[in-house]
């Protein structure tokens, strides 16, 4: 063959990424809601396993956790997800989650940092240091932890061609991008979360564990909102519309699933294009979608 002419077809293809989840394991912090609500985690656990996933749902409340395996198993069946109760701002309670993870199911795949508070009010004069201190463990330690026992359990899986050997999905608001919130806290902690997950994107990559952070606003929150900061936050999206729990949760399912085998290290806006629209800075007015009233959830 001269040097001129094409080299000749190959039989080989890529594999076909696929969107199930059938084999993998996954956690899920902050994966209850209150009453029947669909909030982020809940609305992810119960995605991820309707995808084919089994589900640890780990939950500071109890109940509200084992109201979520309720919801799965009515519909994924009784295997598919189990409760644990645990603050994910201590290393034990994250240790403990992650062996349970292993002990029931066998294995890790998927994890999914969802847990987060609003915090003290205050600006860098006046914030109470000791809830300083616990909101930055409750927003950003938690990630860590979960992830200092997730990783090696995700290093020890088979590294497979298509989605090599685990996903992790950090969770948290736009406020990690943009100004405007009236409190330090909150801001601070989400915007350490974006260069944490690239940070830890970059770390495990080697070893085949993709990071990624998913944030989102406006939601619907189903207590605590006005209805002019509802009506602010619509009309502040590009398509002037209200998102709910499953709006994220689709984007989680999507982020651990293998049809972002080559997605790491991304900001992933799930937001009606609110960050595409909204003033980059400053205070946003009367009826701020950064209400104190509107970080009452999980984050």
């Amino acid at each position: 063959m001269s040097k001129d002419e094409p080299s000749p077809p190959t039989d080989h293809s890529p594999p076909r990424p696929s969107h199930s989840l059938a084999g993998r394991v996954a956690i899920v912090t902050g994966a209850g809601s209150q009453s029947s609500g669909i909030g982020n985690g809940r609305a992810a656990a119960i995605l991820l396993a309707e995808a084919g996933a089994r589900v640890v749902c780990a939950d500071i409340n109890a109940a509200w956790a084992a109201h979520t395996v309720s919801m799965i198993a009515s519909e994924s069946g009784d295997d598919a997800a189990v409760a644990v109760q645990a603050d994910v701002a201590k290393s034990g309670d994250c240790e403990r989650t992650v062996n349970v993870a292993l002990s029931r199911f066998g294995r890790l795949d998927i994890l999914i940092n969802n847990v987060g508070v609003g915090g003290p009010q205050g600006t860098a004069v006046d914030v109470n240091l000791g809830e300083w201190a616990r909101g930055l463990e409750i927003n950003v330690t938690s990630m860590m932890l979960m992830a200092k026992y997730a990783v090696p359990a995700m290093e020890r899986n088979e590294r497979r061609e298509v989605s090599g050997r685990g996903a992790i999905v950090n969770i948290a608001s736009v406020a990690g991008l943009i100004g405007g919130t009236p409190m330090l806290l909150y801001p601070t902690t989400k915007g350490a979360i974006v260069n944490m997950t690239r940070a830890m994107a970059a770390h495990h990559a080697p070893a085949g564990i993709r990071v990624n952070w998913m944030l989102y606003t406006p939601m619907l929150y189903s207590r605590g909102m006005s209805t002019e900061v509802r009506e602010a936050r619509r009309e502040r999206s590009l398509l002037k519309t209200e998102g709910n729990g499953w709006d994220t949760g689709a984007a989680v399912r999507f982020l651990a699933s293998d049809e972002a085998r080559w997605i790491t290290g991304v900001i992933l806006p799930v937001d009606a294009g609110t960050t595409a629209a909204i003033p980059q800075g400053g205070a946003l007015g009367k009826a701020n979608i950064f209400s104190t009233l509107d970080v009452r959830s999980k984050l």
